[in-house]
């Protein structure tokens, strides 16, 4: 029997009946691995709450369990909690499970050194690029450090790595690039059954009067850039767009990007839904006119790719995966707060340019599905497997 313990950047919640909870990355997301591997053991950062909201997914369940890291935010309070969080991490890295870790993320950093002491296969998933996070304008006192620091880190890992996966296509791979003698594959962590899909494109917008974007993602961070959007629909609005915007996540900014609203006289015009189901988030893809993402780094945002398979025109940064999904004219320079109020005006007066970006857009998605996915997922666990399992013998 083969287990996989999988090492994760994402936090999550318990509640008192010792159930997991989590934004994202629910339960149906890590059955994909049972697949292949018997049983499945969570490694991430986990905080004990006394009840979660509707919104949240839970993410344990049948073979799949989690080892709670204690619980930190940034990097002040990590640095109080390190030594705890490395003697968790030894513990969880003892058992002789097939290893993966999804990239970029501060634990597998510091278990990375642990494995090369003890030449143990792992595998990666690289699901985002920190040189992209920490560009300019993420607001972080550290950036320039930890821009630098984290990219150099990913390197060394997919390099060591038994095999690798990455979100894109092309981009991560040229920058973060695996040995050549590992097997290596993409595929996006998007869920996209078919159900997800709308029947046809969309041929009418504006339909309550006004334009509605919709932008959906973590704000934890400044990394999915919705200042800038705020800003760019400010700039629109006072040139006389009627647009409204939907502003759907949770985060430590979510404050502060409330605050700026309010600023910019958009108070009325901007809701802030707070996390969603999955279904709501559905709801509000189909009310809505535009998906727009003015990241300032990315991987490949499965945000992105749900709202297309809605049928939904998109918006998106030139950085990491965008420009495998979406053809230049859809996309801004990052941080550009003038090119992308001129990219809304320009898609809002042309409807039929709307209707083709459904289509193409539509179509795109489907390359996503979740049955076009699995078999590489399948491929790529496979390969740890075998590793593992051969790394096992001569142990």
């Amino acid at each position: 029997m083969i287990a996989v313990t999988i090492l994760v950047e994402q936090r999550y919640l318990r509640t008192p009946d010792g159930s997991i909870w989590g934004p994202q990355l629910g339960y149906s997301f890590w059955r994909n691995y049972l697949s292949v591997f018997d049983c499945v053991r969570v490694v991430a950062r986990v905080l004990d709450v006394p009840s979660v909201s509707d919104q949240w997914v839970r993410a344990d369940g049948d073979r799949v369990s989690f080892v709670c890291i204690p619980y930190y935010v940034g990097p002040w309070e990590y640095l109080a909690k390190r030594r705890k969080v490395k003697q968790a991490l030894l513990a969880a890295l003892g058992r002789p499970d097939a290893l993966i870790m999804r990239l970029d993320s501060q634990l597998a950093a510091v278990a990375y050194s642990l494995l090369r002491q003890h030449h143990r296969p792992y595998g990666v998933e690289v699901v985002t690029d920190p040189y992209d996070v920490f560009a300019p304008g993420s607001g972080h006192v550290l950036r320039p450090v930890f821009r630098l620091k984290f990219a150099w880190q990913l390197k060394q890992q997919c390099a060591g790595a038994c095999a690798a996966a990455y979100v894109t296509r092309i981009a991560l791979q040229e920058r973060y690039p695996p040995s050549r003698e590992v097997f290596s594959t993409w595929y996006s962590s998007v869920e996209l059954p078919e159900e997800r899909f709308t029947v046809a494109p969309r041929t009418r917008f504006g339909r309550e009067g006004a334009f509605r974007i919709i932008t959906v993602g973590s704000m934890e961070d400044f990394r999915k850039g919705q200042d800038i959007l705020l800003d760019a629909m400010a700039s629109c609005v006072s040139n006389g767009l009627d647009v409204r915007l939907s502003v759907v996540g949770s985060g430590r900014i979510q404050g502060s990007l409330e605050a700026r609203a309010r600023d910019l006289g958009l108070k009325l015009l901007v809701n802030f839904t707070g996390q969603l189901s999955p279904e709501r988030v559905v709801a509000e893809l189909d009310r809505s006119d535009l998906f727009v993402l003015a990241s300032r780094g990315e991987g490949l945002p499965r945000a992105l790719l749900e709202g297309m398979a809605r049928g939904l025109p998109a918006i998106g940064s030139h950085v990491g995966g965008f420009p495998e999904v979406l053809p230049a004219s859809d996309l801004v320079r990052p941080g550009d707060v003038a090119a992308l109020a001129n990219k809304l005006w320009d898609i809002f007066l042309d409807v039929g340019r709307m209707r083709d970006m459904s289509a193409r857009n539509l179509v795109k998605a489907r390359e996503y599905h979740q049955e076009v996915l699995c078999k590489r997922r399948v491929e790529f666990y496979r390969a740890i497997r075998q590793r593992t399992e051969a790394w096992l013998v001569k142990a």
